[in-house]
């Protein structure tokens, strides 16, 4: 497996060489103790903390301690940070965050996408080759590109004080959504299955995310209206962290269908589901790959890849609709680090599959099935 292949050097080579500062700073007693406080105390899922943050915190001490492991003016620290992408620090495998009390078999490890092999170091500053399928039985402290949306979340960089006392700051929960207040009328996901969780065991738990695409202007192009994730609005959150989720959550209000309706007659939506991996709800996948998912789709099902809501009697459904757009707007082919496309939503009478408590199917590149949903309208 080739390490980090791909573009954008100057920031993957950043990235190496905080990660090994990282290691041979971690070999000082006290300094692992205060990363492993500062880890314990964030509020964030699976305790990530934002390492440009860490850095450049009010007393710099984190910046201070890789500068001077790595025999390095502070300023040097302070350019790779700027040169890397936006970085997340933690330790992925819950099995690792269980078991390392603070001691020096830690190793630090780094890779952008979920595929490549992550490139760790020793506190000794050692360079080895992980696998990308399974973690190492040492501990692994992740330096990986952020997929947690830290501004939102309301939360800091959750140091600790001199004195040993915290930082502190809000905190997030996914969850299905729902509850005892009146539900809002629109389309809702109640049940949704994954084959994979398609996240590499270095990015820690999947962050399933599904968007309403529809069309962008009066353009052929697709754009997402609405994301339900972990890190969506109140109402479109739900926190899938295995193959399997139930519970209830919005994906598209009545009220945003009837406005999408309105400016775009005879146009029809999309459900695609991704596992995002830079940045939260915010698709950035390949453009090219994108349309040529969808036309393998159109070649085996038509235009019947979308959906509308109908009314049926005095029931409202949600059902199979032509859906004609397959270009992506603002698609990322450059960027480094890309979504992983799970696919697209079709009803299970187009498709011609079934499964029980489910009746869309997630059709993913070569028309291959990487799940299925329950989907309903309230």
């Amino acid at each position: 497996v080739t390490p980090h292949a791909g573009g954008d050097p100057r920031g993957r080579a950043a990235e190496e060489r905080l990660a090994r500062r990282m290691a041979l700073a971690l070999a000082d007693p006290a300094f692992r103790t205060y990363v492993k406080d500062a880890l314990d105390r964030s509020p964030v899922v699976e305790h990530k903390l934002h390492l440009g943050r860490l850095l450049r915190g009010s007393d710099r001490r984190a910046l201070r301690a890789l500068a001077r492991a790595g025999g390095e003016p502070e300023a040097a620290v302070d350019a790779d940070a700027g040169a890397a992408t936006a970085l997340e620090l933690y330790i992925p495998v819950p099995a690792h965050r269980a078991a390392w009390g603070g001691g020096d078999e830690i190793l630090v490890a780094t890779a952008r996408t979920d595929r490549e092999a992550p490139i760790a170091f020793d506190v000794r500053g050692r360079r080895r080759l992980l696998s990308p399928d399974a973690p190492p039985s040492a501990p692994v402290l992740a330096v990986v590109p952020v997929e947690t949306d830290f501004d939102a979340l309301e939360v800091g960089m959750m140091l600790p004080d001199g004195d040993g006392a915290g930082g502190g700051g809000g905190g997030g929960s996914g969850g299905g959504g729902g509850g005892t207040a009146t539900v809002t009328p629109g389309l809702y996901m109640t049940a949704s299955h994954f084959v994979d969780d398609f996240e590499g065991w270095l990015k820690g738990s999947p962050e399933y995310e599904i968007h309403i695409l529809g069309q962008s202007g009066a353009s052929d192009s697709l754009t997402s209206y609405q994301c339900a994730g972990e890190h969506a609005a109140t109402g479109y959150s739900f926190d899938q962290n295995n193959n399997d989720w139930t519970g209830s959550v919005r994906l598209f209000s009545q009220t945003q269908l009837n406005g999408y309706r309105t400016a775009h007659p005879n146009q029809n939506i999309r459900i695609l589901a991704i596992e995002d991996d830079d940045g939260a709800c915010q698709i950035r996948l390949d453009g090219t790959r994108f349309k040529n998912f969808l036309t393998v789709l159109q070649q085996n099902y038509g235009t019947l890849t979308g959906g509308k809501d109908t009314t049926s009697g005095l029931a409202k459904t949600y059902k199979r609709a032509t859906a004609l757009q397959k270009i992506l707007r603002a698609a990322y082919s450059w960027l480094t680090s890309q979504d992983d496309l799970i696919g697209n939503a079709i009803e299970d009478t187009v498709v011609g599959e079934y499964h029980a408590g489910a009746n869309w199917i997630v059709r993913g590149d070569n028309n291959v099935t990487n799940g299925w949903l329950k989907l309903q309208m309230r």
